[in-house]
């Protein structure tokens, strides 16, 4: 147990704490393997931001970059090779997590390629190369929640391949993201596969919510109102798995071995400052729940965090109330989901160019 008895309370509500980074310095310097211990860290998630900016920085990785020159691998196999080698020994840092919970936790999360965000077949495809590659049955692959992304996710489930479906901002697509893996359960099950093996988690965006709608608000001389949209949307989101909880579709699966699709809360790192930076921690506390964190966010967490139980199905009411409001300031729900979307898919491609222009660079000499 963490010393931090915020982090001991979060745990024991039932939220699994990952951490929303990773490097090789990290895993190096046996940094991972003190957050486990000190922090109740259970999990790391990545994605292509922090890679490109883990080998911008020291030399961890020079050694590595190396002997990919002299072996003339190309830029593409070299980024594969970098980032599964990081993602192996993360996986093998958190094995004793992932068999001490039987498989629910100790996990780590790689991305596929972001530029095959809108391709499925090349989504599938990558996904069964990276889940190859790493060969850890603690790994999830991360495919993003595009509408190219849903059929990639059904058909990666169905293979028995673990998924963290990414990049979910409304609550219409959660609700077809969970349909793509309950699908996928039902496809693996009718292949005889072991549907317990094959966990998944839907990640949730948060803050990037209230970023863009704060926007707008301001626009409409609505002031009042920021700040409230990213937990709320969440909260809605928890109530719509625990439907799909309650379904006999699900019920049917789960008799036959299959675990929940724990929703995941991602980008809680406050991003204005005017907000309390653990916002999205404190105010996102329910049972069956991950909450991935970036580790300012964790730190904040442990030493000031407001742990006081159950903060979001208490709250459903409120939650309806303040989506209804920013409906009537003028806010147009499905413009916000449709713009984080694009810019998310963006902005991780972006990063993606940049990981591999930095290798190509470092592979050149």
């Amino acid at each position: 147990m963490s010393s931090s008895e915020n982090l001991n309370k979060l745990s024991g509500q039932g939220v699994s704490i990952w951490l929303d980074d990773i490097s090789r310095e990290r895993l190096r310097t046996g940094n991972l393997e003190q957050l486990i211990r000190e922090k109740n860290v259970v999990g790391v998630t990545s994605n292509p931001t922090i890679f490109a900016g883990a080998l911008s920085k020291g030399d961890a990785y020079d050694s590595q970059i190396q002997d990919l020159a002299v072996r003339g691998v190309d830029v593409g196999e070299a980024v594969r090779a970098i980032t599964s080698y990081d993602i192996r020994w993360a996986a093998d840092v958190l094995r004793p997590v992932y068999d001490a919970t039987g498989g629910v936790d100790g996990r780590v999360s790689l991305e596929v390629d972001p530029r095959l965000a809108r391709e499925t077949e090349k989504t599938v495809a990558e996904a069964r190369a990276l889940w190859w590659m790493v060969d850890r049955p603690n790994l999830f692959i991360k495919i993003p929640a595009t509408q190219e992304g849903l059929p990639a996710i059904t058909q990666a489930i169905s293979e028995g391949i673990s998924v963290n479906v990414t990049l979910i901002f409304s609550l219409e697509r959660y609700r077809a993201v969970m349909d793509a893996w309950l699908t996928g359960l039902e496809a693996a099950q009718a292949k005889g596969l072991k549907l317990a093996g094959v966990e998944s988690v839907a990640s949730f965006f948060v803050s990037r919510v209230d970023t863009e709608i704060d926007k707008r608000l301001d626009a409409a001389g609505k002031p009042e109102l920021k700040g409230k949209a990213g937990v709320a949307n969440a909260r809605l989101a928890y109530a719509a798995f625990e439907e799909v909880m309650n379904s006999e579709r699900w019920q049917r699966l789960r008799a036959a071995g299959a675990r929940p699709q724990r929703p995941l809360w991602a980008s809680t790192g406050v991003k204005n400052p005017e907000y309390r930076d653990t916002m999205y921690v404190d105010d996102l506390v329910a049972p069956g729940t991950v909450n991935t964190m970036p580790e300012k966010t964790l730190d904040s967490t442990a030493d000031h965090g407001n742990i006081t139980g159950d903060t979001i199905r208490p709250f459903y009411e409120q939650a309806w109330n303040t989506m209804a409001a920013l409906k009537e300031a003028g806010v147009d729900y499905d413009d916000v989901v449709k713009v984080l979307e694009d810019e998310g898919v963006d902005k991780f491609e972006v990063s993606w160019t940049e990981l591999l222009d930095s290798v190509a660079k470092k592979l050149a000499g």
